[in-house]
């Protein structure tokens, strides 16, 4: 195990600032390649879960929108769904900024939404109390849907 290497596990801060001087003098050979590979695969994973997480959030309030608003709506008059809402405002933005700024997740947007809604439908069907059965076994909207700030489902009645 190098020195670098090392100070991998005992200093992770110092080991960076370490390998990107090397990196600057163009000091290849010395780099702790092992480790580096390790922290850029983490760097995409982090990415890609953070955007899971967003579209999870996202999906299943646009279910509760559609599945459950009506229902709200007509039980309380005061129900407007002002907080669903803003939850989906808010993770549309998060996931435009994360897209805009990691362009390459575009291209697994596809999979991560068919993982997403797998979690969505559990988050809905637990918030609602309504049976996962009662939702689509495979996501109704598509990406277009998904990232689009006006779109809403239609409530079902």
């Amino acid at each position: 195990m190098t020195e670098l290497s090392q100070l991998y596990h005992k200093d992770y801060t110092a080991w960076a600032r370490r390998n990107a001087e090397l990196l600057r003098a163009g000091q290849f050979g010395d780099l702790d390649i092992e480790n580096l590979l390790e922290e850029l695969s983490d760097m995409s994973k982090s990415e890609q879960r953070e955007l899971e997480n967003r579209l999870t959030i996202l999906l299943a309030h646009l279910l509760k929108w559609e599945y459950q608003f009506q229902y709200l709506s007509d039980k309380w008059i005061e129900f407007d769904g002002r907080s669903w809402r803003s939850t989906i405002i808010e993770q549309r933005d998060r996931i435009h900024q994360r897209l805009r700024k990691s362009p390459g997740l575009k291209s697994l947007l596809t999979a991560t939404v068919i993982e997403a809604y797998v979690d969505a439908v559990e988050l809905a069907s637990d918030e609602t109390g309504l049976s996962a059965d009662r939702f689509p076994s495979q996501c109704p909207y598509d990406e277009a849907q998904l990232l689009d700030k006006q779109f809403y489902p239609e409530p079902r009645k």
